[in-house]
């Protein structure tokens, strides 16, 4: 018995010494400069909000890069990007160390994906008296779909719908913008994220509508410069021991996030 607690000891005693050592060593490789910079979507609530009166940035992704730089010992800087190109070029011009963006083959040429943090649905925005209920009913002739260029829903309406017609925005219009494309016939669909959807539905006054389905589901994933796997392998475990916990699925709750959910373990 008192070897055995002998030995008990003994084993705790390596696992204590050894755990700064691999905190040092996670550190090291994740973030080289002393402290962890996580680049995101800034317009995406599904990954964070930033507050313009007081710049605090709040949500899934903030939530995330801030627990990740407690246990490994550094300080942490969240970096709001305008669009996923703006997340690319931040990782691989070496200002942000790791990122988040939601799965694209194309992105993939660029950045090297990793563990998903969350799974986001996407719904068409329509005018509140449209004929079209669901997703189905979109890919028509007659059929105008706005999206904007380089964002998840664009790259999947540009490539799958094959009778409706695609008009592409350089950026996000504002909500008057929106409600008169729609109400005005000169878009009859809006594809975006489903939070996005249902929060514009919200502040329309009842004149759009979010439509009850999904017309995809896409994983928000860590990424990082293309050629840096070992950051992956090092995140994987990390949120591997955050979902067996339910932390993604309370920083989602906490965010008051519709139409997100955290990953399957």
């Amino acid at each position: 018995m008192l070897i055995h607690a002998g030995r008990f000891s003994i084993a705790v005693l390596v696992a204590l010494v050894a755990a700064p050592a691999m905190a040092q060593s996670q550190a090291a490789l994740l973030a080289p400069t002393g402290t962890l910079r996580g680049v995101f979507l800034g317009s995406n609530p599904v990954q964070g909000r930033v507050n313009q009166a007081t710049g605090e940035v709040t949500g899934p992704v903030p939530d995330l890069v801030r627990e990740l730089a407690k246990r490994i010992g550094v300080g942490s800087k969240v970096i709001p990007a305008p669009d996923a190109a703006g997340v690319i070029r931040a990782l691989n011009d070496g200002s942000a160390d790791i990122g988040f963006l939601a799965y694209d083959e194309t992105r993939a040429r660029e950045v090297d994906f990793g563990a998903p943090f969350a799974v986001m649905l996407n719904s068409y925005l329509v005018k509140a008296g449209s004929p079209i209920r669901s997703s189905a009913d979109v890919d028509r002739g007659a059929i105008t779909v706005a999206a904007v260029k380089g964002q998840t829903q664009e790259l999947f309406v540009s490539r799958t719908l094959k009778n409706a017609k695609v008009r592409v925005f350089q950026t996000m219009p504002a909500q008057a913008e929106v409600e008169r494309l729609l109400t005005s016939g000169e878009v009859d669909a809006f594809a975006i994220n489903r939070q996005r959807s249902l929060e514009a539905e919200a502040a329309s006054a009842s004149k759009l509508r979010a439509l009850a389905d999904s017309f995809l589901e896409v994983d928000q994933s860590f990424v990082v410069s293309k050629g840096s796997r070992a950051k992956l392998d090092a995140i994987a475990k990390f949120m591997s021991e955050l979902n067996a916990g339910g932390f993604m699925q309370q920083s989602i709750d906490r965010a008051k996030l519709t139409g997100v959910r955290a990953p399957r373990r």
